[in-house]
């Protein structure tokens, strides 16, 4: 299968370049490599979030919906008013996220928008046509591991370059606009979801909806390895003017260029160097790693976790074309 893929992808190259001249073997190879690469990644998100959709189509099915649980975020917003209203989960789960979408789109850009669009229909088929057996009537063990399944599908969905609730999106909105952090903005609006299920439930159903989404939240961090709101990530590459063009007008990111030496070893300091920072969330992540990939898979890169940023160039800046 690989083989043929490689097959595919190298006919493809030579067909789309017969007609702009000659071009070097080098040249061929860089556009091969960068072709292949972009359909491996395609292939692995395709996957992550398939599995995402499926783990959280299981704890909702076999844990939260047959006990009344619930839990925070839009997937939460959805559970409360399918239980007060009786409207099917599977349709709220898209009519609620549709907002979401709409801002991922505005915020981090069309690809994610797409992937979380196709993310929440596939949750919401998944609910709507398979049905997983009911574990545990448990309390405990329902809200434990309803929390523990709904936050890794939601976690492998990140590691894939979508998310299947839109509340993480709708929270770098509002810290962008408000000044706030986002961990502030989710707790807000995760105060008022389970207030509300207090209220039109009971409160026993509130608190153990509490203890799913704290487990789902743990879950989810576990699962993309613990990247915060903010990651920072410091480049260093032969090819830091590609680099650095990538980021400002693919990522519309801003970054800080620093002169440096690289060395290692009996080898010592060598050639000056360009050294690229910059800071993008973590829905942004997957999509930095792939694309200094395709220019460099040599490059040195080290990320680091950062838990807010004030002023500078962080919120997205239109492109002019």
């Amino acid at each position: 299968m690989a083989s043929f893929i490689s097959k595919l992808l190298k006919t493809w190259v030579l067909r789309a370049r017969k007609n702009e001249g000659e071009y070097s073997r080098y040249e061929y190879a860089k556009a091969f490599r960068e072709l292949k690469l972009t359909v491996y990644r395609f292939l692995k998100d395709v996957l992550l979030i398939t599995a995402g959709i499926f783990s959280a189509a299981f704890g909702l099915e076999s844990f939260l919906l047959p006990n009344n649980f619930i839990d925070g975020g839009a997937t939460g917003i959805s559970l409360l008013t399918s239980e007060v209203s009786k409207v099917p989960l599977y349709v709220l789960l898209i009519v609620i996220n549709i907002p979401f979408v709409y801002l991922g789109y505005k915020v981090i850009g069309s690809g994610f928008a797409m992937k979380t669009a196709a993310a929440i229909t596939g949750l919401s088929l998944c609910v709507a046509f398979l049905h997983f057996p009911e574990v545990t009537h448990d309390k405990l063990l329902v809200s434990v591991f309803g929390g523990f399944f709904l936050g890794t599908g939601i976690g492998l969905s990140v590691r894939g370059g979508a998310v299947i609730d839109g509340t993480e999106v709708l929270a770098i909105f509002l810290s962008r606009k408000l000044g706030t952090t986002i961990g502030d903005i989710i707790i807000i609006f995760n105060i008022l979801v389970f207030s509300a299920a207090a209220y039109l439930l009971s409160v026993e159903t509130a608190l153990y909806s509490m203890i799913t989404y704290l487990v789902a939240s743990k879950a989810l961090d576990f699962i993309i390895e613990g990247i915060d709101e903010y990651t920072g990530v410091t480049i260093v590459s032969s090819h830091s003017e590609e680099i650095r063009q990538m980021i400002m007008e693919k990522m519309g990111r801003g970054l800080t260029v620093y002169k440096g030496k690289r060395g290692y070893g009996s080898h010592g300091e060598r050639n000056d160097i360009d050294i690229i920072y910059t800071v993008v969330t973590r829905l942004e992540l997957n999509k930095l790693t792939g694309e200094i990939e395709k220019i460099d898979g040599n490059a040195f890169v080290v990320m680091n976790s950062v838990k807010d940023t004030r002023g500078g160039m962080i919120k997205k800046r239109s492109l002019k074309h």
